[in-house]
């Protein structure tokens, strides 16, 4: 049977049955993990860092991990957590101040912004090397109050994930792939009636007759949705 746990014992508030150089490896430990995180916030992409900084979650995420087990585990001394918070405060204050200073680190760590659309189409191979989702992109456009991709000048998506939008004047608005998921849902491969038909992949459009089934020649994509504007 376990011994009794003794209230407000110090020694194992603090350090717990550990030698204080155990400390040390804590510190070691901290630093370690700290890149780990780093490292797989920035390989995971923008969206999944929307709003904050890269460095701003990994802060989040190794303090709320430090602070949440010494306030339930008796077996977790006080010691070891003011280390980590310690160390990765250091480790924050020192790749901001880098990132800062060197602009190839902050492109690598922070990434840069992206144009995912230009004049009314979809910049495909750019929107794919983001590993965006079209339905990510649409619902985002939609909420600025976007119908159909013939109202949009520029969208940029930034380096924290979040979605900067030019819109065109109104007297450049042009036809445009329709992003309201209903209309959008009705693409189709033949061309029945004569009209201006938009790719359901990157928006180009251009005018189709009855029979013309085309290729986009933009995307080769084969799948058309008549345009609205």
């Amino acid at each position: 049977m376990d011994d009794p746990v003794i209230p407000f014992d110090w020694q194992r508030m603090w350090l717990h049955d550990f030698p204080l150089a155990f400390l040390g490896e804590v510190a070691l430990r901290t630093v370690f993990m700290f890149v780990v995180i780093l490292a797989a916030l920035s390989i995971s992409g923008k969206r999944e860092v929307r709003q904050l900084s890269v460095y701003e979650l990994v802060l989040l995420i190794g303090l709320g991990s430090a602070a949440g087990d010494p306030m339930f585990y008796h077996d977790v001394p006080l010691g070891a957590a003011v280390v980590v918070f310690v160390v990765i405060m250091l480790c924050y204050k020192f790749i901001t101040k880098l990132s800062d200073r060197n602009k190839t680190i902050r492109e690598k760590l922070e990434g840069v912004p992206v144009y995912v659309i230009e004049d009314g189409c979809i910049l495909t191979k750019n929107f794919d090397d983001e590993d965006l989702g079209k339905d990510e992109l649409f619902a985002d456009l939609r909420q600025a109050g976007i119908e159909q991709l013939g109202e949009v000048r520029v969208a940029i998506l930034e380096a924290n994930g979040t979605l900067s939008l030019y819109k065109q004047s109104d007297n450049q608005v042009k036809p445009g792939l329709p992003i309201l998921p209903k209309a959008l849902a009705q693409f189709t491969r033949h061309i029945v009636t004569a009209d201006t038909y938009a790719c359901d992949r990157c928006g180009y459009t251009q005018p189709m007759q009855p029979d013309q089934n085309l290729t986009c020649p933009n995307c080769q994509h084969s799948q058309w949705v008549k345009a609205q504007g």
